[in-house]
């Protein structure tokens, strides 16, 4: 059987500081079949310079226009990709060596994958590492509640599910990745590699650093997912999560111990998830996030009070 074509989605807007090293890093993957699609919405920078200057890639191609945003961009390369399984990868941030091989292995390890995952380093705007994400193996109950996320830099996927679901949706366009990896999660089965297969670029203008419009789209991707929405023992995860989500984006208030108390208190009583808006809930620095896993491991077999 022939390797499966990998299509690595780049949507791109005025990033002519960083892309270049996004490109390079697919490029520089030794797996192929691999093609790269450069969804640009008319740059006003130096960006259509730096992609003309990797005319002699064969595996490249790009388009330049305006566009309704990063939702659009993406939409457009799930639409126009040739390949089984895809990736979308931000022009700020960039693969390791090896991410697309060990991503392809797991799937043809398990036919039925439909999302496979790893971990991602954290580098400044000069490129040099400053932290590292390490996530733990893969449960929906923890994606919910605990990992609130998937890291869209070292993500790929099976590009037929996602076109039958639609691609990202306009109406969550900040938490456009996170919703398509919910709704993948619901219907088919995920994997976390243990790996680290990408790196995310922490930088001031960075989209993720909007904190309220985050929390904005991601209580709205909750409510409006029907399958969370059918089963109330996740929904008592997802708003635990929901609670995470609301601390980690408020930098301004609070400290580590009332992140963990509104945590448990609306993980294990659900109603309080109503009750705790975001004037309540505060920081969620990365050691709440052992915590809080500890946590969920000692809670998950208990009955929640009544």
């Amino acid at each position: 059987m022939p390797a499966p074509l990998v299509s690595v989605i780049v949507p791109s807007y005025n990033q002519g500081r960083f892309i270049a090293e996004t490109l390079r890093s697919i490029l520089a993957q030794e797996y192929r079949p691999l093609e790269v699609l450069v969804l640009d919405g008319a740059s006003t920078d130096e960006t259509l310079d730096v992609i003309r200057s990797f005319a002699d890639a064969s595996e490249l191609r790009w388009w330049s226009e305006p566009d309704a945003g990063v939702v659009d961009a993406v939409n457009k390369g799930l639409a126009r990709a040739g390949g089984a399984i895809g990736a979308i990868q931000s022009s700020d941030d960039a693969y390791l060596p090896g991410a697309v091989a060990a991503a392809v292995a797991a799937f043809e390890d398990d036919p039925d994958l439909a999302l496979v995952y790893g971990d991602i380093a954290k580098i400044d705007s000069a490129g040099q590492e400053i932290g590292r994400t390490t996530l733990p193996p893969y449960t929906l109950e923890a994606l919910l509640a605990v990992d609130t996320w998937i890291p869209q830099p070292a993500a790929f996927f099976s590009l037929a599910l996602a076109r039958q679901l639609g691609g990202w949706r306009p109406e969550v366009p900040y938490a456009a990745d996170t919703d398509l990896w919910m709704r993948m999660a619901f219907r088919a089965k995920v994997r976390k590699v243990d790996r680290v297969m990408g790196k995310h670029r922490i930088h001031p203008a960075q989209r993720d650093r909007r904190g309220e419009n985050i929390i904005r789209d991601y209580r709205k991707m909750q409510e409006t997912l029907p399958e969370l929405q059918a089963r109330p023992e996740l929904r008592r995860a997802a708003a635990a999560g929901l609670a995470l989500i609301v601390g980690r984006y408020s930098y301004d208030t609070g400290h580590l111990r009332s992140v963990l108390r509104n945590w448990r208190s609306v993980w294990l009583r659900p109603r309080r998830a109503r009750a705790l808006g975001a004037a309540g809930l505060v920081p969620f620095f990365a050691p709440a996030r052992a915590l809080v896993s500890r946590a969920l491991r000692r809670w998950r077999h208990r009955e929640s009070p009544a």
